[in-house]
C-alpha cells in the first residue's frame, strides 16, 4: 500500500492557501482560477483552517450574506484532520470516509507540505493496483 509521500511525489506539493482576513470573494476567485474546491487557511507558517465551496454556499450564500464582506475566518473550519507524508493511503481513505471529509492537509514537523483529496487517493490506488495486476499477468504468462 502506498504512502501519502508517494502520492505527493506523483501529483505535486502545491497547496492553495488563503489568509483568514481575506474576503471570501477573493478566496473563491483564487479557487476558481485553479479549479480547486478547497483552500487551506494559513497565518504565517501555521495552518489554521480550511474552506470549501460548500462552506461558502452554506455559511454565506444561504445565510443571505455577501461574499464581498465576509472574511474567510468567519466560515473556515478549524477542527482539522491532518496526515503526515508517512501515513498509509488506506488510512487516509478510512479517515475521509469516517469523518465525511474530502481533503486532508499534509503536515511534516507541524509544517504544511501538501494536501490530498479523496480523488487523488482513489486515482493513485487504482493506478497502483493496475500496475500490480499487469505484473502478475506478466509473471503468470511467463511462468506457463
Amino acid at each position: 500500500m502506498g504512502l501519502v509521500l508517494n502520492l505527493l511525489e506523483s501529483k505535486g506539493y502545491d497547496v492553495l492557501t488563503v489568509r483568514p482576513d481575506q474576503m471570501v470573494k477573493d478566496a473563491i476567485k483564487r479557487m476558481e482560477d485553479i479549479a480547486a474546491g478547497t483552500a487551506l487557511v494559513t497565518e504565517g507558517d501555521q495552518l489554521v483552517g480550511i474552506i470549501s465551496e460548500r462552506d461558502v454556499i452554506r455559511k454565506v450564500v444561504l445565510q443571505g450574506k455577501s461574499i464581498d464582506t465576509v472574511p474567510v475566518m468567519e466560515i473556515m473550519s478549524t477542527r482539522l484532520t491532518t496526515v503526515t507524508p508517512e501515513t498509509q493511503l488506506d488510512e487516509c481513505m478510512q479517515l475521509m470516509t469516517e469523518k465525511r471529509i474530502r481533503h486532508l492537509p499534509v503536515l511534516k514537523d507541524q509544517q504544511l507540505c501538501g494536501i490530498v483529496s479523496i480523488g487523488d487517493v482513489v486515482k493513485y490506488l487504482v493506478v497502483e493496483k493496475d500496475f500490480k495486476i499487469k505484473n502478475l499477468e506478466t509473471y503468470i504468462s511467463g511462468a506457463m
